[in-house]
């Protein structure tokens, strides 16, 4: 029988990317890499990651308080408090909040693998070694394509 994980109020890694802060709440160590969680916290008037897109795994966000901007494509499209978004492989997207606020939001990802990808560019940040070219190999490594 698999043991029940329960992550409590503000436990779990955190890593911060200059003003956004993300906590790992399930890195898929607990879930034989089925899926992993994270929240993450935007401060107003900041960009996300360039578009990309996720060649084998989905990823989906629930946005739990302000106003998030997804980008698909062509397609811009704000999504409020309540609101889920589901990006299905080979989707091009990113996201920004565009507010004056800041946002918050849930994300997961099936399979799990990808969440290790943060935990690479955190440290990249860091050192100050993250620019677009050591973005995009970290992402090659966990199946993500940046868009140009």
């Amino acid at each position: 029988m698999s043991d029940v994980k329960v992550t409590i109020g503000d436990a779990g890694e955190v890593l911060q990317f200059g003003p956004t802060r993300v906590r790992i709440l399930e890195d898929g160590s607990g879930t034989e890499n089925r899926i992993s969680a994270i929240t993450s916290m935007m401060a107003p008037h900041t960009d996300g990651p360039p578009s990309h897109v996720h060649l084998m795994h989905d990823e989906a966000f629930l946005v739990t308080s302000g106003v998030l901007r997804f980008m698909m494509g062509d397609v811009q499209r704000d999504a409020k408090a309540g609101d889920y978004v589901v990006v299905p492989p080979g989707a091009p997207h990113t996201f920004v909040n565009a507010s004056d606020e800041p946002v918050s939001f849930l994300t997961t990802f099936t399979p799990a693998f990808y969440i290790s990808s943060f935990r690479e560019l955190a440290q990249l940040n860091a050192t100050g070694r993250l620019n677009a070219q050591t973005l995009a190999e970290v992402l090659t490594r966990y199946a993500t394509v940046t868009c140009d």
